[in-house]
């Protein structure tokens, strides 16, 4: 009851000693052609429910180098494209190639939200709740360093006991009960931003979620950021199609926020995958402490409050992603066996 929607045939040519340094230096083996044959006979099956082209036509006369999984067939099932079942089950079952999710950061990775969104937010929040609060751009550099803005706020808070809005708060009921109505309202600004287009997506982020998406990979968002902000920057800025398939993680989903591992030890539960073959991209210290305690390998592009963090824990650092120009991070880069990893 499934028809093919499309053929996604990403054609490499016999690979040189220069293309196999992705591979880790390895030259093609005879495990590279038994995975191709593999391919082949995924191939045969399909094109006896529609008529397909021979794999031969799609990528043309393919040699022991040709890598077998940069060739997914999807299916389109109840309106959703997803790849092709058996051609998935083989890319799971060699070891070494795809990730098996990849997990992104919200503010800082998708889009540099911090000091033009989140702050002005918070700013606007304390104006209209009537408290001589302002957070300049080095005031919020240095919270922004602590996980949650509900986190922040009582921090700066309980910074100062003896002023409003700590000072007429007694217990601690009262003073959580009060943040929380602050963040409601600064999530509310802050959505309002994201509709409007002023934060745009930072570069390479949706090249590298579209190759992510056509190579069936899993995708999700673990943040520390409201769940409904999140959200709403996947559904704007993405669109709805990705909105459908990548997870979103987020809030106080978890007890503890980053640098603790759970969020991330969360999504992998939730995606059913083994959490050492995820790949992380994060912009912060507490970001890339909490990949590596979840045992994944993390992938940081700075941001402009982080841009002296420490990072040396991360397994690479670039700037960005990168657009398709100028890219400094590509889907072929994360596969297990990638020269990122080593």
């Amino acid at each position: 009851h499934a028809r093919i929607s499309r053929v996604h045939a990403f054609g490499y040519s016999p690979v040189s000693t220069r293309h196999c340094a992705k591979w880790g230096g390895r030259t093609p083996t005879a495990a590279h052609t038994k995975s191709n044959t593999m391919a082949d006979r995924c191939l045969s099956r399909i094109r006896n429910v529609r008529g397909v082209a021979p794999s031969h036509q799609l990528l043309g006369q393919r040699g022991p180098g040709l890598h077998p999984l940069r060739m997914m067939v999807h299916l389109r099932t109840n309106r959703k494209s997803r790849p092709f079942a058996q051609c998935r089950a083989m890319a799971e079952s060699t070891p070494g190639v795809l990730p098996a999710a990849i997990l992104f950061d919200c503010d800082g990775v998708l889009v540099d939200t911090e000091k033009d969104g989140h702050r002005v937010s918070f700013n606007e929040t304390f104006r209209r709740k009537g408290l001589a609060c302002h957070w300049d751009v080095e005031k919020y550099g240095e919270l922004v360093k602590i996980g949650g803005g509900k986190e922040r706020m009582t921090k700066y808070f309980s910074d100062s006991p003896n002023q409003q809005p700590w000072a007429s708060l007694k217990t601690e009921a009262q003073q959580q009960e009060f943040v929380k109505e602050l963040h409601l309202l600064k999530t509310d600004l802050f959505m309002k931003m994201i509709e409007t287009g002023s934060l745009p997506l930072r570069p390479g982020v949706a090249r590298l979620v579209d190759e992510a998406a056509a190579s069936g990979v899993p995708m999700a968002v673990c943040s520390t950021s409201n769940e409904r902000a999140v959200s709403t920057i996947v559904r704007v800025l993405l669109g709805a199609d990705v909105a459908n398939i990548m997870r979103v993680f987020a809030g106080d989903i978890v007890p503890k926020k980053k640098p603790d591992p759970a969020i991330y030890l969360l999504a992998a539960e939730e995606l059913g995958v083994d959490a050492s073959k995820c790949v992380v991209f994060e912009d912060s210290h507490i970001g890339v402490l909490a990949a590596k305690a979840a045992g994944m390998k993390c992938v940081v592009t700075k941001s402009g409050y982080t841009e002296d963090e420490d990072f040396d824990l991360a397994d690479a650092v670039f700037p960005c992603i990168g657009e398709a120009a100028d890219p400094h991070v590509s889907f072929s880069d994360l596969m297990m066996t990638s020269s990122l990893w080593k």
